[in-house]
């Protein structure tokens, strides 16, 4: 065991006694989260517009503080953007986070210097969980590397900006500079085929312990080391690589592949950033929930997903919320971010303390039909299905074949890019159809009422996403396929790589 191993083990146990004050008293420390934001942000143009003097309660901020997107809080935003202090939180912002939004073209999202150390806190305390539930730590001794966006910033009236991965990199803690990969000038390379390339060959000699990122780029790192390699399996080029650490998507569907390029099952831990703020993390390899930081200067909001799109939508605080239910999550945070939907749904998989999983995108579903359904049932068909065939999935999207021709029946079109392939497609698609029809009564009701006939699987080329995404100047990064799309756009570029 070396130093930092051995110091880490210690530095675990305190995080945790500390997450521990205020875990299990979440709905509690939730209210003075949103007393303290109302109290600091009452000067703000954004809180004497919104008359935050005045506000009592959580009943008295639902009447005056709306849900908003980026959309509707876009006016206020870009005073800020064009230096204007005292907007949405006090002074101007340490950064802008830069995202791509499907409606808003480029988003800025306003991060503080309060905000920023949570971000930082709670992927460190995601590892230190980790650490004095399992007792390994030998990860700390080796080489990390993180997936990430460059870290090359711009400025917008002296506001530095770009990519939430790109700005974190500046603030790694000093102990863990130098066992940490790519190196900065690697890390700064745009085009993302270039720059994994020039990943594997730094990496592929070090003693590589941690990785993280996005499951399908993790995927395609191991693909160029084990093609580098001469067909190596990365448990045979990294010998001591133990822990893999992701977000943004669901790792399930990439589970199967990835642990056949590894060679191996490896520890992994969830985790649940955002632009917005850093939401949650998996405390606990027992259980696959993520713990909600309720203690990290955001006051959540949950709507039930059914009443989302109404014009007076029930806003439900922490200690409402049910178990099993579906929810968009809201946030107002210590940036300035008040009663902003990021569009995601989150369950509820425990109470005590409260924990999570990530559902879905409130946006991304398929209800050409009346269906609504959601990223989470499509997920449990395709992977249910697959686990009893022996199949294997690098990746899949669906949407709506509202008008196929001829006399046919509508239908769901699954486009499905396979690793290892189903013996009997026919059987295997009407399985995934069985279990979707399960999972969701309205898709049943579809199906039995003949209104929909069952779904149809595309089966896709070899790289048909990579290409796709590609083609759409997304490849790598933070970038991620949409599960479901209720209009073809996506499926119509897809169609291009089907296999005849």
């Amino acid at each position: 065991m070396g130093l930092k191993s051995a110091l880490s083990k210690p530095f675990a146990y305190f995080a945790v006694k500390q997450i521990n004050k205020w875990k299990f008293k979440a709905v509690e420390v939730q209210q003075q989260v949103l007393r303290d934001l109302i109290k600091t942000a009452r000067g703000t143009a954004f809180g004497r517009d919104h008359k935050f003097s005045e506000i009592r309660s959580y009943e008295d901020f639902k009447k005056v503080v709306p849900v908003r997107d980026y959309e509707d809080l876009k006016l206020y935003i870009e005073r800020m953007v064009k230096g204007e202090e005292n907007v949405l939180w006090p002074g101007v912002p340490a950064y802008f986070a830069k995202t791509s939004g499907t409606t808003s073209g480029v988003k800025y999202i306003p991060i503080s210097k309060e905000s920023m150390p949570e971000h930082i806190k709670a992927a460190r305390n995601a590892l230190l969980t980790y650490i004095y539930e399992t007792g390994k730590a030998d990860f700390v001794d080796g080489k990390m590397i993180f997936l990430q966006g460059s870290p090359v910033l711009d400025t917008k009236y002296k506001v530095p900006t770009g990519r939430l991965s790109g700005i974190t990199a500046h603030h790694v803690p000093q102990y863990l500079q130098k066992n940490r990969l790519p190196s900065y000038e690697t890390n700064c390379i745009e085009d993302w085929e270039e720059k994994v390339e020039a990943i594997v060959e730094e990496t592929i000699r070090e003693d590589m312990r941690l990785i993280s990122g996005i499951p399908p780029w993790v995927q395609m790192y191991f693909d160029r080391l084990s093609e580098k390699s001469g067909g190596k399996k990365i448990k045979d080029i990294f010998k001591n690589f133990s822990l893999f650490v992701y977000g943004g998507v669901n790792f399930e569907p990439y589970r199967a592949r990835m642990e056949e390029s590894i060679g191996k099952k490896i520890d992994a831990i969830e985790t649940y950033p955002a632009s917005e703020g850093f939401i949650a993390y998996q405390d606990s390899q027992q259980d696959s929930g993520l713990l909600l930081l309720v203690n990290s200067g955001i006051f959540y909001e949950f709507i039930p997903s059914e009443e989302y799109f109404n014009e007076k939508p029930t806003r439900l605080s922490l200690k409402e919320v049910e178990l099993g239910k579906n929810y968009a999550i809201i946030l107002n945070t210590n940036a300035g971010l008040w009663g902003y939907s990021i569009g995601d749904t989150v369950k509820f998989v425990s109470k005590n303390p409260y924990k999570i999983i990530v559902s879905g995108r409130i946006k991304h579903y398929i209800s050409a039909f009346g269906e609504h359904v959601i990223g989470e049932e499509v997920e449990y068909a395709l992977l249910t299905a697959a686990k009893e065939s022996g199949v294997e999935i690098t990746e899949f999207t669906v949407a709506p074949q509202v008008n196929p021709g001829g006399m046919d029946l509508p239908y769901h079109e699954w486009f499905v890019e396979f690793s290892r392939k189903p013996d009997d497609m026919e059987q295997f698609r009407l399985k995934v159809d069985a279990l979707l029809q399960k999972k969701n009564i309205y898709y049943y009701d579809l199906i039995e009422g003949k209104i929909l006939q069952p779904l149809v699987i595309r089966s896709l080329k070899a790289d048909s996403f990579k290409n796709y995404m590609k083609s759409e100047g997304k490849l790598g990064g933070q970038n991620k396929v949409p599960r479901l799309s209720n209009d073809r756009k996506i499926a119509d570029q897809l169609s291009n790589y089907i296999i005849e």
